[in-house]
């Protein structure tokens, strides 16, 4: 199979610069933005009182000194949190952004990579409210909502025809037009330890862009980036963005 002639990938900040400082904080976030990313990664799932909060776990235990579910805390009871100190004492006194705060600090610097942890079965309207907020700040052109919950991209296409979206694959790939029916996906998320050439081949065929998650490693990300993929989803901006300073 002949390679493809190098591309120059968008560097996707996961959970922000999340090796060099505790994820989702503004602390890693800003990180990732003087590395050069293109765009940030951010997990959201709603909180108690239905605000959309950008955490990975739906626990609190490994990244605040919390515990206890995300969703049965409101949104003062989660800014109480230290979501810092885990990571290193210089850290501490960071604290869970909402989605709202982070497009706020962030939109005129980056673009966005949305990631629903959970649709409308688990946090009821969660499509609604980030893709109002994805429209009040601006940012829709610049950001790609995914998910592992295909059906929430479905009902995120039927809101807005102009919402980019993605599904997020964690095994191998034989049918990209198998996961969601025509015209609904722009984009699909595959995991790095498990992409080959040939299912890039296939993502691409179907009209698609192929995202990868997670790429840390500067050779893994030229390769990828001979493949031809969209975006390198990965921890360490800093390391990745100098492979593609043209880009």
């Amino acid at each position: 199979m002949t390679t493809a002639e190098p591309r120059h990938p968008l560097v996707v900040a996961h959970r922000g610069a999340s090796a060099l400082a505790p994820e989702h904080t503004i602390a890693a976030y800003e990180k990732a933005v003087e590395a050069g990313a293109d765009a940030l990664e951010l997990d959201v799932r709603l909180s108690a009182d239905g605000q959309a909060v950008v955490i990975h776990d739906a626990t609190l235990e490994r990244t605040t000194d919390g515990s206890g579910p995300v969703h049965e805390r409101t949104l003062q009871q989660l800014k109480r949190l230290d979501a810092g100190a885990w990571f290193g004492e210089a850290f501490r006194g960071q604290r869970i952004q909402t989605l709202t705060e982070l497009l706020e600090r962030f939109r005129d610097r980056v673009g966005f990579t949305v990631e629903l942890k959970g649709g409308s079965d688990f946090y009821p309207g969660i499509e609604e409210r980030v893709l109002t907020f994805l429209q009040i700040y601006d940012v829709l052109d610049r950001s790609l909502v995914v998910s592992f919950d295909h059906p929430a991209l479905k009902k995120l296409k039927g809101l807005d025809r102009d919402v980019r979206v993605g599904a997020l694959v964690t095994g191998r790939l034989l049918d990209p037009t198998a996961l969601a029916p025509p015209g609904i996906l722009d984009a699909v998320c595959l995991r790095a330890e498990l992409t080959t050439e040939r299912e890039v081949e296939l993502v691409r065929k179907a009209g698609l862009e192929v995202y990868v998650w997670v790429v840390n490693e500067p050779l893994l990300a030229r390769r990828l980036a001979g493949w031809g993929v969209r975006g390198l989803i990965t921890d360490r901006p800093d390391l990745l963005r100098p492979l593609f300073r043209d880009a």
